[in-house]
């Protein structure tokens, strides 16, 4: 088993993207864990036979993909379990994967310090290090029953075999998002209302497109404008009834920028969240006979196969919504 441990080097702007970055991961393996803000993990354990190729030669891939589809770098550490890979990541550095090796585990520890452990905080590292049991090369060489006496029966027993190498730790698939988030950023400051919405009804598609590809609907839909001088406005609107419907998001998107109340403002980019997501076959909807409503719905679901099928520039963003407002933005997006 070979576990990375992923860390994006995303800028505070461009914390959208992670949910792209995963899956990006995922194409390697399903057996993928966030670790919010910028990281996750994942279990290569089937990858490397099926691909043919190491771990750290799948590591440089998918650096590769992440600058090249996301002008993201990253940092990677690799290891036989989440712990290992967790410690190797605080050696590697943009281009170089560290990784620990399999059989030579207790040496790769036993000159790090106490805190390198993930879970070890500054208080026990200390209590440690005031009995002279300041790396992890000690620790495990110090009698259980001293440990125990210091941090507790648990904790000492638990310390002493993740300082021998012993990682317990498993990779959890987190697939189920408590969000979804998009954001569109200008090429140069915007003050044109008409681009404004343009860029609210594409993050509103793909919002939609998204939540129809995990079966989940969203309660709440929070947007957020950033200014030129790095202000921000936040706007959230519980909806009326949980869904993934593209135009109902971009019609609540439209309702809360038109709430702003904006005028000749510079705007630098625009976000959608959606949150509160629940399975999309546990929600309830009210029934409508609106022919146009149940005709949207309909090509969303012809839009969504393509989208499977042939990617998701199959379709162009603001193609189905043209009736909800100006033209699709043709500035790039980023997705978390």
């Amino acid at each position: 088993m070979t576990i990375l441990c992923v860390r994006f080097r995303l800028p505070p702007m461009y914390e959208a993207a992670l949910p792209g970055l995963l899956g990006l991961l995922e194409e390697f393996t399903p057996v993928v864990e966030a670790l919010p803000p910028d990281g996750a993990l994942a279990d290569l354990g089937g990858a490397e036979r099926y691909f043919g190729r190491s771990a750290v030669e799948l590591a440089s891939v998918i650096r590769v993909r992440a600058l090249a589809r996301y002008g993201v770098d990253c940092v990677i550490g690799a290891g036989p379990g989440p712990m290992l890979a967790r410690v190797a990541l605080r050696d590697a550095r943009p281009g170089v994967t560290c990784a620990v090796p399999e059989d030579a585990v207790a040496e790769f520890l036993a000159g790090k310090p106490v805190a390198a452990l993930p879970g070890i905080g500054a208080a026990t590292a200390r209590t440690l290090g005031e009995y002279g049991l300041d790396t992890l090369g000690l620790v495990a060489a110090a009698p259980l029953s001293t440990l125990q006496r210091l941090i507790g029966a648990k904790a000492g027993r638990e310390l002493r075999e993740k300082a021998a190498g012993v990682d317990r730790g498993r990779v959890v698939p987190n697939a189920v998002a408590r969000s979804l988030m998009t954001e569109r950023a200008f090429g140069i400051d915007e003050l044109d209302p008409v681009r404004h919405r343009g860029a609210l009804l594409s993050a509103a598609e793909e919002i939609g497109a998204r939540l129809r590809a995990v079966e989940k609907v969203c309660r709440t839909l929070t947007l957020t404008v950033r200014y030129a001088d790095r202000s921000a406005t936040t706007r959230s609107r519980t909806l009326k009834e949980p869904t993934a419907h593209s135009a109902a998001l971009a019609r609540a998107a439209y309702d809360m920028y038109e709430s702003l109340g904006l005028q000749r403002a510079r705007v630098r980019a625009l976000a959608l969240r959606a949150e509160g997501l629940t399975p999309a076959d546990q929600a309830s909807h009210q029934l409508t006979f609106d022919p146009v409503d149940e005709k949207a719905r309909r090509l969303e679901e012809v839009a969504d196969r393509a989208r499977a099928k042939f990617g998701p520039r199959a379709v162009m963003p603001g193609s189905l919504g043209r009736r909800g407002g100006g033209p699709a933005s043709s500035h790039g997006s980023r997705a978390a």
